[in-house]
């Protein structure tokens, strides 16, 4: 009779802090021994002949079955989304559950819940998206939601149909702050966009390559630095997401090294893509069209130093798929202007492969540092550590055995997502995830697909140490209450 369901034998296991050569037993989706050398026996056995066996990816940033602001529908729904996941080495997924103004978060929840449940094939928590918070929000359904394990949001401030004012801001941030939740934020100057944006169009300037203008470096500098002191007034936590500038990088970079609870992250376009790649014939330069944009080699090098010294903290996908038809990245087909176009580009995938041939391989980040930015700090900032982001006794038995010598040329035909292209195409990758494990359950092996529609588990998020302030608020916050006014926590 097998001792385990489970046992990898032969790994060099790999966490954010430490290699350890030897086995991984797991019983009931659970790792249970993780030794030099397991006695016990398993009911199915896997030898890893020496290969890595890191933390299955927890993906924080992206976007699956949902409506854009122009009421665009993702390529992706849960299922070909969560597939295209696990097959690049990610067993978890934190998707948005987006609300559109007017519509009730409770309701929104919901929906997405009737998405997911059916379809979803590894594990997923959800973020909200909050673009209208109305008196009903902000008193009841925010409140009672972080309670129930929603307890990250994102606040935009830029696009017309999904932006926040400063001072609804300030509300989001101070709820979260009482609440214990995290505020994500999409920082971008939207006046800025929008004047350059009429001023390019006026002229007859609308190719896609016009994006990268109109969301200039400048527009992402000033709108990070002001949420940044938007968060500080409050005492607020913040995370500042896809980010791609040098100025913004540092402004952030300054704000931690004054001991703020502002946290980072970037994507794969910031390390593989320039703005040049947009510079194609008619609207084809629309397929690598996102925001920001991707910049230049100067700001790449920037978003490289950042993942290295510990400026960002996570890493994620930011996967925003969208066919290159009239439904999708283009709907007014070649008349398409790009302030027209669906913004995003697919990388769920990709994303860990592409940092692993990329960063580890090229001596940029070591591995810990990879299992950090891809997994572990994703867990930590969404209160799903330790269950999630690491392999431990104790832990869900989410993991990849990598191929670090296996290479790939990217094509959109070896992806799984339903796209229809990958940014990427032509890159060569070393290093590849050849078989994936979700709470025990061998999901890719050999190029296949093993796991059923349905089988990913919904996951209520606690309430994560990133989310608590530092009690340091701002002095005229602190005078309210010494000249009598009633304080505001």
């Amino acid at each position: 009779m097998a001792d385990y369901d489970l046992v990898i034998r032969n790994a060099k296991v790999v966490t954010e802090d430490r290699q350890l050569d030897g086995d991984i037993a797991v019983k009931d989706g659970q790792v249970v021994a993780l030794e030099p050398a397991i006695a016990g026996k398993g009911r199915r056995e896997i030898d890893a002949g020496g290969k890595f066996v890191l933390p299955g990816g927890v993906d924080s940033h992206c976007h699956i079955e949902q409506k854009s602001g122009f009421g665009i529908m993702c390529a992706d729904d849960f299922y070909t989304g969560t597939v295209s996941a696990a097959f690049g080495g990610t067993t978890t997924v934190i998707p948005f559950a987006a609300q559109h103004r007017g519509m009730s978060l409770r309701q929104v929840v919901k929906d997405y819940h009737e998405a997911a449940t059916p379809k979803a094939v590894i594990d997923y928590a959800f973020h909200l998206i909050v673009t209208d918070p109305s008196p009903q929000v902000l008193g009841q359904e925010l409140p009672a939601l972080i309670k129930d394990g929603y307890t990250s949001f994102k606040i935009y401030m830029t696009y017309d149909a999904m932006k926040v004012s400063d001072y609804q801001m300030l509300d989001i941030l101070a709820l979260a702050r009482r609440d214990g939740a995290l505020v994500m934020v999409h920082a971008e100057s939207h006046d800025m966009i929008n004047w350059l944006a009429h001023h390019l169009v006026d002229q007859g300037h609308v190719a896609p390559k016009f994006h990268a203008i109109a969301h200039a470096r400048i527009a992402e500098a000033e709108a990070t630095n002001r949420a940044i002191s938007l968060a500080r007034l409050v005492d607020a936590p913040l995370l500042l997401v896809h980010m791609s500038e040098i100025e913004a990088i540092e402004t952030l970079r300054q704000a931690q090294e004054k001991g703020l609870k502002i946290f980072g992250e970037t994507c794969p376009q910031y390390i593989a893509l320039t703005a040049d790649d947009m510079d194609k014939p008619g609207v084809e330069g629309a397929m690598w069209c996102c925001s920001p944009p991707p910049r230049d080699s100067e700001a790449q090098e920037a978003v490289w130093a950042a993942l290295k010294d510990g400026t960002f903290q996570t890493f994620s996908s930011d996967h925003a798929p969208y066919q290159f038809n009239a439904g999708g990245k283009i709907p007014k087909g070649d008349k398409t202007t790009f302030k027209e176009m669906a913004n995003g580009v697919p990388g769920l995938e990709v994303r860990m492969p592409l940092l692993f041939s990329e960063g580890v391989q090229k001596g940029r980040i070591t591995l810990q540092q990879f299992v950090a930015l891809t997994a572990t700090n994703h867990a930590r900032l969404y209160g799903l550590y330790p269950r999630k982001g690491t392999i431990a006794v104790g832990s869900d038995a989410d993991f990849a055995i990598w191929d670090a010598d296996k290479e790939v040329t990217l094509d959109w035909k070896m992806l799984h997502d339903n796209v229809g292209y990958t940014p990427y195409a032509g890159r060569q990758i070393k290093g590849w995830p050849i078989t994936v494990v979700s709470r025990g359950r061998v999901v890719v092996e050999g190029g296949k697909l093993n796991a059923q529609r349905g089988s990913g588990q919904f996951l209520p998020c606690a309430s994560p140490d990133s989310s608590k302030p530092l009690g340091q608020t701002s002095p005229e916050l602190q005078a309210m209450s010494r000249f009598g006014a009633k304080p505001l926590f």
